[in-house]
C-alpha cells in the first residue's frame, strides 16, 4: 500500500513540474507586475497633479514609489532571515506563541520576554548539559557564557517579579478628606453590623442536581421546587457545549432548575424578600455561596435573602468554539421564576414560609453579569410580553422596589436591540477602581437610564471605590479577577483586602436596602457623601453619584448640540476666558455613558513655579475663566429646603489645547510670538527634564485637587459666593494599573468617574441676608482657584437637602 502511494505521488509531482512556471517565466511576472503598477501610479500622479495644481505632487509619488521599493527589500530580507531560522524553531514559535499569548492574557510584552527566555534557557541547558562546551571556539563559549548569564538573571527577575505582591503608584490625594472635618457623620449602629435576629438557612431546588446535593438528596419536600423551560431566553445551548452541559448537569435548556440558598430570621415576620445572583464564572466552580456575608447580615436585620443558582448557565471550558450567549435575559427571567416560587409559598396555609414575605417589599442584587441581569428582570418584570418574542407571555408584575448592581457589565443582552431602560425604581451600583475583570465602571451606564416619573420618592447612587476589585464581593471569587491561575501577573499592591470590601458592600448595601424597604431615610446621605459614614466605612477614596425624584434640572446637556442653550426653556450660558469649552458624550474605558455634559477648561499659562498657588492671588480678574448659567426664577419651584447639585469629575485633558497647530497663527491670541513659543517648548522640555531627574531621587508629590468659586445671584441682584470645597475639592481622575506588565510599558487605565456636590443654600444665603435662595437667576462657576483644569459637569439643579 505505501509503494502505491509514492508511486502516486511521484507520478503527481513529476506531472506538475511539466507546467510549473519557470525561471523565466516568474522573471517576466515580476517585472510586469512592477511596470504595470509603477505605470499607473506615475499616471495617477500626473493626472492628480495636473488637477489640483501642485508639481510637488509628482516628487510624492516617486518618494512612494522608492518607499515601496525599499519596504519590498525589507520584506524579502526579512523572509530570507525567517528561511535561515531552523525548521524545528520556526515549528516551536508557531506552537508557543499563541499558547504563552493565551496564558498571559495577550500581553505582548510577557510573550516576548517569555519566548525569549524560555529560547535561551533551552539553548543554554543544551549547550553545557547535551553538547561539548569545551570543543567550542572562544567566541563561541563567551556567547555561550554570556546567555547563561541572561538566563541566570532572567529566571531570578521572572521569580522575583512573579513573587512580589505589585509595585508602587504615583500617590493620589483624597480631596474628601481634606473637608472631612465639615461633614458630621451619621449617628448610630452601622448598617453593616448584625441585627437583632436569629439567622436560619435553608436550601431549596429541583432535588435532581448531580452536583450539588444541596439542592438534590438534602432538599426536604416542602421545598421542592418545579423545573422551569428556558428555550426561549437561551441561545447556543446545542454542539459538543450543549451535549457537555447537559452531560454534566443532568439537565437540558427545556428544564432548568429553581435552586437557592436561603438566610431568613427566626420571627413571625412578614419580612422583605431579596435575591441576590451571582455573575459569569466557570459553571464548575459554584458561585452562589459567596454571598453569606450578606446572608448573615440582612437575615439578621429582618429581611430574607436568597443566594439564586443560576451556574448551569455561567460558562465552561467547552465553551471555546461556541456556547451560551447573551444569557443575560435568562438570568433576569429566572429569577422572575424564584419569585414566583416564594409568591407561591406566601400565599400557601400548608408551607412553613406562609405569610412570612411582604410581597410589598422586594428586591433584586446582582453581581457581574448578575448585576445587569437584575435590571433585565425589573424591566422584564413590567411587561406581559418578552420583548424579542411576543408569542411568549410574562405577566410577572411583582413589587420589585429596589435593584443593587454589584460590578454590573452592562448590554450583554439587549431587548430589542436596545438597552434596558427602568423608571420609578431605586437603583445602587457600587464598582472597584481596581477592578481587572469588567474595568470600565458600567453600571454608570444603567444609572443613566433611569428615570422617575411617579409621585412616589425614589433615587439612585453611584460608589466608586478605590482599591475595591471584582471578586472579592462575592467570597468563592477571592482576589483573581481573571480567572488565570497565575495570580502573580496581577498587580495586587493597590488593592483592598477582601474583608474591607466586604465591610464596605455590608455598610452599603445594607443601608440601601434599609431605606428603600424598611424606611430607614436617616442613612440616604451616605449615598451622596460617603464621610457620612466615616464611623463604618474603611479609609479609602470613594466616588459618590447621587440623583433623587426631587431633582429639578437645570442643565443635563442632552437637549442639543448648541452650548449656549440649557435643558429648561429660556435658560442660557456665557462664559469667559475658558480655553475649552464644549459639550460632549461621556467616554468610558468601554463605550459611552450614555450621556452628555460640559467640559470647561482653563489654563493661566503660568511658570511651574506658580502653578500650585491660588489663581485669584496671581492672575488679573479680566483674565480670570468664568462659565455662567442664567435662567429665570419662575422656571423652579424653589423652598426653603432649596440644595443646589450638580455632578462633577476631572478631565485628564490639555487644559490648552491651542498652545499647537492653527491656534498658533494668529500670535495676537495668545500675545507669543512663533520665537517666543519655541523658546517655551524649549524651557517646558528642559523642566521636564530636571523633573525626571527629581522623581528619580524624589518621591513624587500628589496633584492637588482642583477648587473654583461658586457665584450665585438673585433676580434683585443680590450675591453669595462660596468654593466648591465648602463640600469638597475635586477629586483628581483616579488612574490604576491591574497588570505587573503594566509598569514596564507604562500603561494606567482611568476614566471619568463623577462625584455629586450639594450645596445647602439657606446656610450660605446667612452670608448675605439680603439674598433669596429661593429667586436665583444666575449659577456662575469662577475658576479663580486652581490654575488650570478640566472639569466634566453635568445634572445641574435643585433639589431638596435629605
Amino acid at each position: 500500500m505505501k509503494k502505491w502511494i509514492k508511486k502516486a505521488k511521484n507520478w503527481i509531482t513529476a506531472k506538475l513540474s511539466l507546467i510549473s512556471p519557470g525561471f523565466y517565466a516568474f522573471k517576466g511576472a515580476a517585472f510586469g507586475l512592477i511596470a504595470f503598477t509603477v505605470l499607473l501610479i506615475i499616471l495617477n500622479v500626473v493626472i492628480f497633479s495636473f488637477q489640483i495644481g501642485d508639481p510637488y505632487y509628482l516628487l510624492f509619488g516617486l518618494v512612494t514609489i522608492i518607499v515601496m521599493a525599499l519596504l519590498g527589500a525589507l520584506g524579502v530580507w526579512i523572509i530570507k532571515l525567517l528561511y535561515q531560522i531552523p525548521r524545528g524553531f520556526k515549528f516551536a514559535l508557531l506552537m508557543c506563541l499563541p499558547i504563552l499569548a493565551m496564558i498571559v492574557y495577550f500581553q505582548v510584552v510577557l510573550v516576548v520576554l517569555l519566548a525569549v527566555l524560555f529560547s535561551i534557557l533551552g539553548a543554554v541547558y543544551f549547550i553545557f548539559v547535551r553538547s561539548s562546551f569545551s570543543r567550542l571556539t572562544t567566541p563561541k563559549k563567551m556567547v555561550a557564557s554570556l546567555a547563561l548569564c541572561i538566563a541566570l538573571f532572567g529566571i531570578g527577575a521572572s521569580v522575583y517579579y512573579y513573587s512580589i505582591i505589585g509595585l508602587d503608584v504615583d500617590p493620589i490625594e483624597n480631596a474628601a478628606l481634606l473637608t472631612a472635618d465639615k461633614i458630621p457623620a451619621i449617628l448610630g449602629k452601622s448598617p453593616g453590623d448584625n441585627g437583632e435576629y436569629l439567622v436560619k438557612t435553608i436550601t431549596y431546588g429541583s432535588g435532581k442536581d448531580k452536583h450539588r446535593p444541596e439542592f438534590a438528596e438534602k432538599v426536604t419536600f416542602n421545598f421542592l421546587t418545579d423545573s422551569v423551560n428556558g428555550v426561549a431566553f437561551l441561545d447556543n445551548w446545542k454542539g459538543f457545549s450543549g451535549w457537555w452541559r447537559e452531560k454534566y448537569w443532568g439537565f437540558d435548556d427545556k428544564s432548568l432548575p429553581i435552586n437557592g440558598r436561603v438566610w431568613y430570621p427566626e420571627g413571625q415576620g412578614p419580612f422583605p424578600l431579596v435575591l441576590v445572583v451571582h455573575g459569569n464564572h466557570s459553571m464548575q466552580d459554584y458561585s452562589d455561596p459567596g454571598y453569606d456575608y450578606l446572608g448573615e447580615l440582612l437575615a439578621s436585620r429582618g429581611m430574607v435573602l436568597v443566594s439564586v443558582d443560576e451556574n448551569f448557565i455561567n460558562s465552561s471550558w467547552t465553551d471555546i468554539r461556541e456556547g451560551l450567549s447573551e444569557e443575560n435575559d435568562a438570568r433576569g427571567w429566572l429569577l422572575l421564576e424564584h419569585l414566583k416560587v416564594w409568591h407561591d409559598w406566601n400565599s400557601s396555609s400548608d408551607h412553613p414560609f406562609f405569610n412570612k414575605i411582604d410581597t410589598t417589599k422586594i428586591a433584586l442584587i446582582g453581581h457581574s453579569r448578575g448585576g445587569e441581569a437584575v435590571a433585565h428582570a425589573a424591566m422584564l418584570n413590567e411587561l406581559d410580553f418578552y420583548p424579542d418574542d411576543a408569542s411568549v407571555k410574562l405577566d410577572y408584575h411583582y413589587n420589585i422596589k429596589s435593584i443593587v448592581a454589584i460590578a454590573p457589565v452592562d448590554g450583554q443582552y439587549e431587548p430589542g436591540d436596545s438597552r434596558t431602560k427602568l423608571k420609578d425604581i431605586n437603583y445602587f451600583v457600587i464598582h472597584g477602581a481596581q477592578d481587572a475583570d469588567v474595568s470600565s465602571f458600567m453600571g454608570s451606564m444603567q444609572y443613566e437610564r433611569i428615570s422617575f416619573q411617579d409621585s412616589s420618592y425614589h433615587f439612585k447612587s453611584g460608589l466608586y471605590v478605590y482599591g475595591a476589585n471584582h471578586g472579592q464581593f462575592n467570597t468563592s471569587w477571592g482576589n483573581n479577577d481573571t480567572g488565570n491561575p497565575f495570580l502573580g501577573l496581577l498587580n495586587l499592591k493597590q488593592q483592598l483586602d477582601d474583608s474591607t470590601q466586604q465591610k464596605i458592600a455590608k455598610v452599603y448595601i445594607s443601608a440601601f436596602l434599609e431605606a428603600t424597604l424598611q424606611g430607614k431615610k436617616e442613612y440616604l446621605p451616605l449615598f451622596l457623601d460617603a464621610r457620612k459614614g466615616k464611623n463604618w466605612l474603611p479609609e479609602t477614596i470613594y466616588l459618590n453619584q447621587f440623583e433623587d425624584s426631587n431633582l429639578q434640572t437645570l442643565a443635563n446637556f442632552d437637549e442639543d448640540f448648541d452650548v449656549k442653550t440649557l435643558t429648561t426653556d429660556s435658560a442660557g450660558v456665557e462664559s469667559t476666558n475658558l480655553s475649552v469649552w464644549r459639550e460632549a458624550e461621556i467616554q468610558l474605558k468601554w463605550g459611552k455613558k450614555g450621556s452628555r455634559a460640559a467640559f470647561l477648561g482653563w489654563n493661566y499659562e503660568l511658570e511651574d513655579s506658580l502653578k500650585d498657588e491660588k489663581a485669584i492671588d496671581i492672575v488679573a480678574d479680566s483674565l480670570i475663566a468664568s462659565y455662567s448659567l442664567n435662567f429665570g426664577p419662575e422656571a423652579f419651584l424653589l423652598d426653603s429646603t432649596i440644595v443646589l447639585m450638580f455632578s462633577m469629575a476631572e478631565s485628564t485633558e490639555d487644559a490648552n489645547p491651542k498652545s499647537s497647530g492653527k491656534w498658533l497663527v494668529n500670535a495676537n491670541d495668545n500675545n507669543n510670538t512663533e520665537e517666543e513659543v519655541d523658546e517655551e517648548n524649549s524651557d517646558e522640555e528642559l523642566e521636564e527634564v530636571e523633573e525626571s531627574d527629581e522623581d528619580d531621587t524624589e518621591e513624587k508629590k500628589a496633584k492637588k485637587p482642583l477648587d473654583f468659586t461658586i457665584h450665585l445671584l438673585d433676580s434683585a441682584g443680590q450675591s453669595v459666593k462660596f468654593l466648591l470645597s465648602e463640600f469638597s475639592p475635586l477629586q483628581r481622575e483616579i488612574s490604576v494599573t491591574i497588570w505587573k506588565s503594566d509598569f514596564i510599558q507604562g500603561n494606567k487605565q482611568s476614566e471619568k468617574v463623577f462625584q455629586t456636590f450639594a450645596f445647602n443654600l439657606e446656610k450660605f444665603a446667612k452670608s448675605n441676608p439680603s439674598f433669596s435662595p429661593t429667586q436665583i437667576k444666575t449659577i456662575k462657576f469662577v475658576f479663580d482657584q486652581s490654575t488650570s483644569g478640566v472639569v466634566v459637569v453635568d445634572n445641574i439643579g435643585f433639589s431638596r437637602e435629605l
